[in-house]
């Protein structure tokens, strides 16, 4: 490796570093735009666990102590397709009012510009999942793979929210609209109902029961919820994991893709 090449590489590390601190802090600067994600998560697992606390004795029902931890992968899922939809619409965002075109302009490397996105979207999935964590365990809520259960789920959060982040900069960069990424998030949420996020597929049938089980989004919720209420395990691991990081790689491959095509249009 080369002088020259190597400063090349240290100089797009620290870019990309750059960018994604300026993602981070644009969110916590803006409330109005983290506190729903933050907050609506938790009111959907409260009003379960006070609406839905009998249906633990259902039978198909997985045994927990109570459906508070049955609901906490649902909330964690939720939370970050909020989060990573505020961050492509800031992507947007910048597109509009000129400031990526600056950006493009500039010596930072084009793949660093989105990644650096990406980055910031993967923190905030992060802090997101142990939020939840933390405040629901005063309420009872108890996590049977302990410390390295919970470790597990904060690295699913972060795969899941490089996704969906990575989904939602497509939609940015193919339209320049911030109106048009907010308008595709109904689309996720759809994902998100029609699998077993709020309850178990043993328990569905008809059409739903179909549409749940073709559902990714199931898999990976099932194998969160199962660090949570069964513990750490290979199985669960690699639902948690393995799904939300095999649909990163198709994400973030079109994101590039349409960053390159984009990159040809102007």
């Amino acid at each position: 490796m080369t002088l020259a090449t190597a400063t090349a590489q240290t100089s797009g590390v620290a870019q990309t570093w750059a960018l994604s601190r300026r993602s981070m802090l644009a969110l916590f600067r803006q409330p109005s735009l983290v506190i729903p994600s933050l907050v609506f998560p938790l009111f959907f697992a409260a009003l379960g666990t006070a609406s839905y606390s009998r249906a633990t004795a259902l039978p198909g029902f997985p045994e927990v102590d109570s459906y508070l931890d049955f609901a906490l992968a649902g909330a964690v899922v939720q939370g970050i397709l909020f989060g990573s939809t505020v961050g492509a619409t800031a992507l947007a965002t910048d597109i509009e009012n000129g400031f990526f075109d600056r950006l493009l302009a500039s010596p930072s490397t084009r793949t660093g510009i989105i990644v650096g996105r990406m980055a910031g979207g993967m923190a905030y999935g992060a802090f997101q999942t142990a939020f939840f964590v933390v405040v629901l365990l005063p309420f009872g809520l108890t996590v049977q793979g302990g410390v390295p259960g919970v470790l597990g789920l904060v690295v699913a959060g972060i795969f899941l929210a490089l996704a969906v982040g990575a989904l939602m900069a497509s939609m940015a960069l193919l339209t320049g609209s911030s109106e048009a990424v907010q308008g595709s998030f109904p689309l996720l949420f759809i994902a998100l109902f029609f699998s077993s996020a709020f309850f178990p597929r043993e328990t569905m049938s008809g059409v739903y029961a179909d549409l749940a089980d073709l559902n990714p989004v199931s898999y990976l919720v099932e194998g969160m919820r199962d660090l949570v209420i069964e513990g750490v395990s290979a199985s669960a691991l690699a639902r948690a994991i393995l799904v939300p990081a095999a649909i990163a790689i198709a994400t973030v491959a079109l994101a590039l893709r349409t960053l390159d095509r984009r990159l040809g249009a102007s």
